[in-house]
């Protein structure tokens, strides 16, 4: 008997954490919840020159690397480019080209080198959100994780960025960051 409810609380156990997870956190955010504010038209907002500063945390959240870095994107319609320069605090510099295409009803659909097949995406109201498979470089170890990107989009035209990133559904790595534009930095 003992070991039956033994079973049964780390059954429920399980089952709320899983709960938490999809309803009560980061996960359980959906377009519905961004309806109201500023539209994020990433056409407009990803348009041209852009800086950004960020952190990322690991899974025991603690800082394990800062950055800054440039972005620029170019429109064609609803066909774009944004590519990314980022320059970490040890040192490193990587570059992303990301090709994105929005349709109609809002949905993104983006691909970039080191993402695993296509990202796909939506925006609603004041946000915008991207999940998609990014492998890391091999000296960061080669894995593929899971990657969740949200973007809001401030009333300054400032965009506050928070991305999980997750291997096995277990959170590896966070990342925080803002983006504006060029013309909004201040010396």
């Amino acid at each position: 008997m003992a070991l039956f409810l033994m079973l049964i609380g780390a059954a429920l156990a399980l089952a709320a954490m899983w709960a938490k997870t999809r309803y009560w956190s980061f996960y359980g955010q959906g377009p519905d919840d961004y309806t109201f504010g500023d539209e994020f038209d990433i056409r407009q907002v990803f348009d041209g020159p852009l800086i950004c500063d960020g952190i990322i945390y690991g899974p025991m959240g603690r800082v394990v690397s800062r950055f800054t870095s440039e972005f620029e994107g170019s429109w064609d319609g609803n066909t774009g480019v944004l590519r990314e320069v980022f320059h970490y605090d040890s040192g490193n510099v990587q570059e992303r080209a990301w090709h994105l295409d929005v349709n109609a009803d809002g949905q993104i659909i983006a691909t970039a080198d080191d993402v695993v097949g296509a990202g796909r995406g939506y925006k609603s109201g004041n946000a915008v959100v991207l999940n998609y498979k990014i492998k890391l470089s091999d000296t960061a170890g080669g894995y593929v994780l899971q990657a969740c990107d949200w973007m809001y989009l401030m009333p300054n035209g400032t965009i506050m960025n928070r991305n999980q990133f997750r291997k096995f559904g277990i959170k590896v790595a966070e990342l925080v960051a803002t983006i504006r534009p060029v013309d909004r930095v201040t010396s």
